[in-house]
């Protein structure tokens, strides 16, 4: 595929993946644009071809809830603001400090012990064990693991605009791009998002995980199947992105602190379902 390039950039950094029609959907790796090349096959009884908008287009929404869930879950909303009002400072500050590294101009002075702190620590949220970046921070050094680390967060933050923020998460998590490869994983890189966009991301790091990813949490409180994780068309990042604007939209305008509201959910979510009492 490397005579073909991309219409928009000119990039030859492209991917096709075949349709059930026949054609070959084309992915440019650097700027998103996807486009279809070759001759459909005529098969009414085929799928029709998934492109990114088509996908999320068809992503579940709030309004694929049952209104007696969604009105069972506002009534848990408010029992849990009962006991759970005081905001966390702590967490405020981690957020405030960190964003102002992660600008374009605060990354490149953000120091090694400040970008491994921000990686260990559990404020905000917990990314799981950390021994292995631990061990490759410790290989590298220093100076060479910050240097890889600001950018993996800048490809992710401030990376090309024509690219989708889903998009170069996923590159970053399947290792298609630059960075610090112990870092490029979904949680860091979500936790990232959490500090940067606080009102938009709640501290829920991954997509899927047993009973503590998003996906799992859908359907434990809300009672919605969400896709699996695919490598061609529900890639990571799409799903990572994508369930998180959806969990957003459900419970943001009760628990406005999206702090809270990953705590409301983890609450939430051992309550007995409508389908299960």
């Amino acid at each position: 595929m490397a005579l073909i390039a991309c219409p928009k950039c000119n990039s030859e950094d492209i991917n096709g993946t075949p349709q059930a029609d026949s054609r070959l959907l084309i992915h440019c790796e650097d700027c998103g644009h996807e486009w279809l090349r070759g001759e459909a096959r005529r098969d009414p009884g085929r799928p029709a071809v998934r492109t990114i908008d088509s996908l999320h287009a068809a992503f579940p929404t709030p309004l694929d809830v049952r209104l007696d869930v969604r009105e069972r879950v506002a009534a848990l909303a408010q029992d849990f603001q009962l006991d759970h009002r005081e905001p966390d400072t702590t967490a405020a500050e981690f957020r405030a400090k960190y964003q102002a590294l992660f600008t374009r101009d605060g990354l490149r002075d953000a120091s090694p012990d400040d970008l491994l702190q921000f990686a260990l620590t559990d404020t905000v949220a917990s990314a799981g064990n950390m021994s292995g970046l631990n061990r490759a921070w410790k290989t590298q050094g220093p100076e060479r693991a910050a240097e890889k680390v600001r950018e993996s967060i800048e490809y992710l933050l401030h990376g090309p605009e024509s690219l989708r923020l889903e998009d170069r998460l996923t590159h970053l998590v399947d290792g298609k791009k630059v960075g610090f490869p112990s870092f490029n994983k979904e949680p860091l890189l979500t936790k990232v998002l959490c500090v940067v966009e606080p009102e938009r991301f709640l501290p829920i790091l991954k997509y899927s995980a047993p009973t503590d990813g998003k996906k799992e949490i859908v359907k434990l409180v809300f009672e919605l199947d969400l896709p699996a994780a695919e490598k061609v068309a529900w890639t990571i990042g799409r799903l990572a992105v994508w369930s998180n604007d959806l969990l957003r939209s459900l419970v943001g305008n009760d628990i406005p602190d999206l702090q809270q509201a990953a705590k409301f959910l983890a609450w939430a979510k051992t309550r007995p379902a409508l389908s299960r009492s």
